[in-house]
């Protein structure tokens, strides 16, 4: 064989490789997807006061992990104490006003009764006098003496009647909980709040980072002042859309992450996003902006999928770590060659 005869042969085998190579791709884009565009990510939480105050006390270091409910640190309580204290007295204060109110109402009831007493002699009396009148047996000036006392004792009842309701409605309910002893109750209960919010816990576990705070600073309240990375892993991953139309929650994958090369994660897709900035418009006023472009064929809108490590990584996986993900199909040959394709690049980063 001439060495021309040599060279077309290499020349057809690179050909017939390069197009075996090339339809391998486009068929494993199709039913084995894979993505380096991956990550991990973990719930990040920022950690402020919800009361201002001057710290006393740090209970933790950065980048310490903590569980959930212990304590951060720590702000002087002793404002809160005195502010709880005042709504103490404040409710004490509401209980004995209650029962001086209680007191004058009942005094209050008593003159009501003895004022009724004193109309019904007056008007008895006044009926008596009338039927002497016309007798001749009293004079005139008696009877109508004797009508002035009616309507002194009626006006008299009135103004008891009228202190009665006075006290009554100042009083409110006739339980204990009336309104002035709930708004005590409300600034009691608004002061114990607010002295439990002087220790700051940890909401849930997690990893303490970017701890900007040391004994003696003075917080802002709702100002951060670190922030806790939760424990929770959440893998995430950009496919193109055409990849992913027959792929649904609870689909198998494999996972590599650049910082741990050789190793495959199991995971299963936990859920697919309902959409991308690309398709969120403002309702601003403007008129669209339609996207332009030279290109014949454009580029593949990508979509993300949410996965779920079956067994937790060995070591922790800082959030934002690079990984790649493999889908595997059900069919045996192309999970084989799924599997094959991921651990060859999970390989890889230990040289890259």
């Amino acid at each position: 064989m001439t060495p021309d005869q040599q060279f077309a042969r290499i020349i057809k085998f690179a050909i017939c490789g390069f197009v075996l190579l090339f339809g391998y791709f486009i068929f494993a884009d199709m039913s084995a997807p894979l993505t380096p565009q991956a990550m991990a990510t973990r719930l990040v939480t920022k950690v402020a006061p919800q009361v201002s105050g001057k710290v006393v006390h740090v209970a933790v270091s950065n980048n310490q992990h903590v569980a959930q409910g212990q304590l951060l640190f720590e702000i002087d309580p002793a404002p809160y104490q005195l502010a709880l204290q005042q709504a103490q007295l404040n409710y004490e204060q509401a209980l004995q006003d209650n029962a001086e109110l209680d007191a004058q109402i009942a005094a209050a009831k008593a003159t009501v009764i003895s004022d009724e007493a004193a109309l019904e002699q007056a008007q008895r009396e006044a009926k008596r006098l009338h039927a002497l009148v016309a007798d001749n047996s009293v004079s005139r000036q008696s009877e109508e003496q004797s009508s002035t006392e009616v309507k002194t004792a009626q006006a008299t009842l009135d103004a008891a009647r009228a202190t009665l309701r006075r006290l009554q409605v100042s009083r409110g309910n006739v339980s204990d909980d009336n309104l002035r002893l709930r708004l005590a109750k409300n600034q009691l209960a608004q002061a114990k709040l607010n002295l439990s919010y002087t220790q700051v816990s940890a909401a849930e576990a997690g990893v303490v980072s970017n701890l900007q705070l040391q004994q003696g600073s003075v917080l802002a309240s709702n100002a951060p002042v670190m922030a806790l990375v939760s424990d929770k892993l959440d893998v995430i991953a950009d496919f193109r859309e055409k990849t992913i139309r027959n792929v649904s929650k609870g689909y198998h994958a494999y996972v590599t992450f650049d910082g741990d090369p050789g190793t495959l994660y199991n995971a299963t897709v936990t859920s697919i996003d309902a959409g991308v900035s690309a398709g969120q418009f403002a309702a601003d006023g403007s008129l669209a902006s339609p996207e332009q472009s030279n290109r014949w064929v454009r580029d593949a809108q990508r979509l993300r999928l949410h996965f779920a490590l079956e067994h937790p990584a060995q070591r922790s996986l800082a959030a934002g770590a690079r990984a790649t993900v493999q889908l595997i199909p059900d069919t045996g040959l192309m999970s084989w060659f799924a599997k094959a394709q991921i651990k060859f690049i999970a390989l890889l980063h230990y040289i890259y």
